[in-house]
């Protein structure tokens, strides 16, 4: 058996570096650590105490969606957050597109976004 202690990172793929660290540091708050010097361009974000969000440069990556809009059934990564009003109010003034789900039968209430390469993120706290 598999004896899990927890999920260390997410890797998304992205097609403008600059780009994405701009939204992922400037726009949502998270905070650049160093990265290994791979023969690939990319960036580490921590999450929380324990999480990174890892960027990967790939162009022909075969998981980027054609579609820029957001679907929440699709894959995604969620970061539960402290206050959801706080956040939802933060992401409008940063002038992201977001759907809410503040009654979400999943027992959270949900507001999903997209980053720039259409990466669908969910944040999330406790529906009561």
């Amino acid at each position: 058996m598999i004896k899990i202690e927890g999920i260390h990172h997410v890797s998304l793929v992205v097609t403008d570096l600059e780009r994405a660290i701009t939204f992922y540091r400037d726009q949502l708050g998270l905070k650049e650590i160093k990265r290994p010097p791979f023969d690939f361009p990319g960036a580490w974000f921590t999450i929380g105490e324990n999480q990174q969000l890892h960027l990967i440069v790939h162009p022909t990556s075969q998981t980027l969606r054609k579609d820029g809009g957001i679907d929440s059934r699709d894959g995604h990564f969620a970061i539960r957050v402290k206050d959801y009003e706080a956040t939802l109010n933060h992401l409008k003034r940063q002038g992201i597109e977001v759907k809410e789900k503040p009654n979400s039968r999943s027992g959270f209430k949900q507001i999903f976004c997209t980053d720039p390469d259409g990466n669908i993120i969910e944040f999330h706290v406790p529906r009561n």
